[in-house]
This record gives structure tokens, sequence and C-alpha cells, in this order.
């Protein structure tokens, strides 16, 4: 992918292909940010990202923690029902969620985009795991001491499920952005498009440019590649102490 993206002009699709270009070239990426308006559509696409990051870590790690550390009725058959939601396929929700927000006037905003994924089953089943391996004692002798309940969510909680936290907040951050279909179906502006979006139209009917695709695809892929590493640490510790139960 990157290799195509400096070769020229119909050199990807030549026959056998080439492992470089013979020719570097940065034409496509200047193509890029002439034919696109590509500051506005990383815009919209950080700050939805981001916002479902920051909102779905917050939003999950609550309900994994009330499952996790609550006892109140119903709970169990409350989060296998949660659970069983999983098999849902998300396509199948998208034209009922999409009349939803449509009625309350969210069609083509930044709110649209954000709603759906403000919560996760996942999200919620992995918080859950991960605090139910912290000793109940830990949380009764903060009640003891006249902690209420959302300052021991604050002050034991965050800080002990840091690792898990870092690993769901890289993937609702990878999947959001690399997220096509439902931007595609609720923004019907086109300076509201993400990246995805607004590289999907530079898809001819009749007429495919490889290496142009190719440079939007390396320049999607950027942000993501430079989260991963800034957190890599995190993410493998996450993964680990996540996948090891005693």
């Amino acid at each position: 992918m990157l290799s195509a993206s400096f070769m020229a002009s119909g050199e990807a699709g030549t026959f056998p292909p080439p492992l470089l270009p013979k020719h570097p070239t940065v034409e496509h990426y200047r193509a890029l940010s002439e034919r696109l308006n590509m500051s506005r559509y990383f815009l919209n696409s950080f700050v939805i990202a981001g916002t479902v990051t920051l909102v779905s870590t917050l939003l999950n790690s609550m309900a994994g923690f009330a499952f996790a550390k609550y006892h109140f009725k119903g709970r169990d058959k409350l989060f296998n029902l949660l659970l069983s939601g999983m098999i849902v396929p998300a396509q199948v929700t998208m034209l009922p969620l999409f009349l939803m927000l449509k009625t309350m006037g969210f069609v083509n905003t930044y709110v649209g985009a954000i709603i759906p994924g403000m919560a996760s089953i996942f999200g919620i089943f992995l918080i859950r795991q991960f605090v139910m391996a912290i000793p109940d004692s830990l949380i009764e002798a903060a009640r003891i001491d006249g902690g209420s309940e959302f300052k021991i969510y604050r002050t034991i909680i965050l800080p002990l499920c840091r690792p898990i936290l870092f690993t769901l907040a890289l993937f609702t951050f990878m999947g959001t952005w690399n997220d096509f279909m439902w931007p595609l179906i609720i923004m019907t502006d086109q300076s509201n498009y993400t990246l995805q979006v607004g590289l999907a139209s530079l898809m001819g009917e009749h007429v495919l440019d490889l290496e142009l695709m190719m440079a939007g695809s390396v320049v999607t892929i950027i942000p993501v590649v430079v989260l991963f590493l800034l957190f890599q640490r995190h993410y493998v510790r996450g993964i680990m102490v996540g996948g090891v139960k005693e």
C-alpha cells in the first residue's frame, strides 16, 4: 500500500505488479489535497472518533463496575440479556436507528454520528471481567472510610483499570475511525464527511485510480498507527492482564 502510493498512475495495475515504484512520486498526495477537503475530513473524523472514545470509555467503565461489584435484583439476567445482543448484526439496527435520529433532528450532525457508539456491550463485558478481579475488601475499606460510590469509582476503580481502559479506548477509536457505513448513512452534507467516506468519493464508476486510493489509505491509517505506538505499552499490558485469570 505504501509503495503503491508513490507509484506513477497506472503502474500498480500492471502485471506482474511491481514491488517498488520505478520513479517515486508524491503527485497522488498532492492530488488528495486538491481534490478533497482533507483538513475538514480529518477534523470530522477526529471529533467523532475522539468523542465516541471518551464517552464510551466512561460509560462502559461505569456500567462494567456496576455489573461487577453491585448486587441488585436481576443483575445476572440483565447482563445475560446484554450479551445476547452481541449476536444481532449491527446492520440490522441501522435503519431503525436512522429513523429514530431523523425524528430527533440529528441527521447530518456530529451528535447523530456519535450516539450509536456511546456505549458498547463488548466494552461493558470487558470492563466487568477486569473489575471482578479487584478484591471486594478494597472497596469495602473505602466505604468504611466514608468514601462515596463515585469517589470509589474515581480513586480506586479507574486507576486500577487503567490498562484495560487504554486497551478499550484504542479498540473504540480504531473502530470509530475506520467506520464507513454509519457516517455514510447519517451524513448527507459533504462538509461533514469523515475520511473514510471522503476517500470513497474518489472511486469513479468506470475508472479506479489505485495509486490515489493507496495514498488516501496511507493518510487514513497514520493517526491509528501513531496512537498505537504511543499507547503500545498500556495496550499490551491490558491484553496480558485481561487474559490471565488466577
